[in-house]
């Protein structure tokens, strides 16, 4: 080899390193981009008009496990939003008063903290408006919010509460519904394996967990959606499911992409909160992700542009339902409260 083809030769091996190089830099960058953008909050967001205080959290953590809230007596907010199913109930739909099965399934509260519409049709705009909406609801708790107020205000022990949480206000309506409202806030997904990884613990989750984020971020078109720590973008989609519910279209009705749309769920602690949609129609983390590699079961012109067949192999299913279980937190045991009397 003459000189010149051998200074040509060093050349072009010097720039296939300098090109691998910089592809594994920009490969790094990126996944340090993906990761910066689900790192946890340092401190749980509270209103102006509404501040934490030790005595409202308190309070509004006795109201939510007390069934005295409902006109049956044996329904409480704990009832449907159970801590030991990560805040919900476990069914497919929700049962209210008289047994009486409801029309979706119970959402979580877990990290509401940060949220900004309420509801599966997103039909409240704060935890104060949404708290107290089941209470009085006929087919929920069935309790007016005027009897609520003169069963709270024959409680001695209650009375007492909100005159030392609430001095300038005492047991009001709109104190009932500050207090839930403060606990509801504090309701937050603990420290998960997948938050160790992305501070850099490379050992926090295994290799199939991490190509699932990477498949989770890329093909499965997941994180279009479920974006942010909380792992929902807050909004409002129709996935293509097979019921004629038609979600925030009936607050919206004019507006297509609206129809048979639903609120996205956080996918913290998700392996725990089976079964899954808003009608309870998914019974596995594995069916979710099958019902999304299909493509949906339903096509409307409301269709989330991002539904669609998704092409996955058995092996990425797989790996994608490995990194979803690294969501879930070893979170405290939940102190149940002595009620008042």
């Amino acid at each position: 080899m003459n000189t010149r083809r051998l200074i040509a030769s060093k050349l072009s091996l010097t720039l296939v390193l300098l090109w691998n190089v910089g592809t594994d830099a920009k490969a790094d960058k990126s996944l340090t981009s993906m990761r910066n953008e689900y790192l946890r909050p340092q401190s749980i967001p509270f209103p102006k008009d509404n501040p934490h205080t030790r005595l409202s959290e308190n309070l509004g953590r006795t109201l939510f496990f007390d069934p005295r809230l409902s006109g049956s007596n044996w329904i409480s907010c704990a009832t449907c939003h159970n801590p030991a199913f990560s805040w919900g109930d476990g069914l497919a739909k929700g049962i209210g008063s008289g047994m009486k099965s409801l029309g979706r399934r119970t959402p979580t509260i877990l990290n509401l903290a940060w949220g900004e519409l309420m509801m599966w049709d997103g039909r409240f705009d704060s935890l104060e408006s949404q708290a107290l909406a089941p209470v009085s609801e006929e087919g929920e708790m069935n309790l007016p919010h005027d009897r609520m107020l003169q069963k709270l205000q024959a409680i001695p022990g209650y009375v007492e509460l909100f005159a030392k949480a609430f001095p300038d206000e005492g047991l009001t309506t709109s104190t009932v519904a500050k207090a839930l409202a403060t606990f509801e806030r504090t309701v937050v997904s603990g420290t998960a394996p997948f938050d160790r990884w992305i501070k850099g613990n490379e050992k926090a989750i295994s290799s199939e967990a991490k190509m699932g984020f990477e498949i989770f971020n890329g093909k499965a078109l997941c994180s279009k959606c479920h974006s942010g720590w909380r792992f929902t973008d807050d909004s409002f989609h129709d996935i293509g499911l097979a019921d004629e519910d038609k979600g925030r279209g009936k607050i919206l009705p004019d507006i297509e992409v609206m129809q048979h749309a639903f609120k996205t769920p956080t996918l913290r602690n998700v392996d725990h909160r089976g079964p899954y949609m808003h009608d309870g129609s998914e019974v596995t983390l594995e069916d979710v992700v099958e019902f999304y590699n299909q493509g949906g079961k339903s096509k409307r012109p409301s269709i989330s542009e991002h539904i669609r067949p998704l092409r996955l192999s058995e092996k990425e299913k797989s790996d994608l339902v490995e990194f979803l279980k690294t969501l879930t937190s070893q979170d405290k045991a939940v102190r149940i409260p002595i009620l008042p009397r």
